[in-house]
């Protein structure tokens, strides 16, 4: 089976950082490959940046058709484009954020989030609420990095460690997930420090892929996942016309 990583940002450092940590989990004889955006923000902070990111993606995902790919994984905490990546794929596109907040269920009573930065915690929690696990969420943190800090910032792991420690003593949690890809190596090191599971949605996702696949299972196709009726596009949009 052959799973893809699209980083849905243009940062080349980030997709490769995705792809150790998505190739790190995956099963022998599952292969993982990365792609990262073309078109969109270095980075995605803001609703501006998620909408802007899109295209971008869906152009790897048609891409990644043409290749034979499998199954995708939107390398992105914000699941951007999320439900139009599964119109245009056939088999399995699975967001970082869906598959790391139904993990954290299966681990304790309640989880906390830790994510960048403060703006971006209306979309973490709106994101709780789509895939129903609202109820499992204790509490949204941010450590106020932003995203291109995390490789750059030589205090990176110990701000992004302490956030988590603080969210667990706060929110009485059983569990951390990690709301952007770019701290998707951080796991093993504030799990250890913590002393609670601390769940990485890339690794996560391509897990989920994997098993889906392993089962056999594809998207329905039908209703809303069908393919999007052919129409003209205009424009700087007019490639995207199917």
């Amino acid at each position: 089976m052959r799973i893809r990583v699209v980083n849905p940002n243009t940062t080349v450092a980030m997709t490769a950082l995705a792809l150790r940590c998505a190739r790190a989990v995956a099963a022998p004889g599952t292969r993982v490959d990365a792609a990262t955006s073309a078109d969109g923000p270095v980075s995605i902070e803001s609703h501006y940046d998620e909408a802007l990111s899109v295209p971008g993606l869906l152009a790897e995902i048609r891409r990644g058709e043409a290749d034979g790919v499998d199954a995708y994984v939107v390398a992105c905490f914000g699941d951007p484009g999320l439900d139009a990546a599964r119109e245009l794929a056939a088999g399995p596109v699975i967001g970082t954020a869906e598959a790391a907040l139904r993990t954290a269920t299966h681990l304790g009573r309640g989880f906390s989030v830790v994510t960048t930065l403060a703006r971006t915690l209306g979309r973490a929690e709106d994101l709780t609420v789509r895939y129903g696990v609202d109820r499992f969420c204790r509490g949204l943190h941010a450590c106020d990095l932003p995203v291109l800090d995390l490789e750059t910032d030589p205090d990176a792991r110990k701000i992004v460690t302490e956030a988590c420690r603080a969210a667990v003593a706060a929110d009485r949690s059983d569990a951390v997930v990690l709301g952007c890809a770019g701290m998707a190596d951080l796991t093993a090191h504030i799990t250890a420090e913590i002393g609670v599971p601390v769940i990485d949605g890339v690794a996560a996702a391509t897990l989920t892929a994997q098993s889906l696949l392993t089962q056999g299972l594809r998207k329905s196709g039908r209703g809303e996942f069908a393919a999007p009726p052919a129409k003209p596009y205009t424009g700087m949009l007019a490639p995207f016309a199917l």
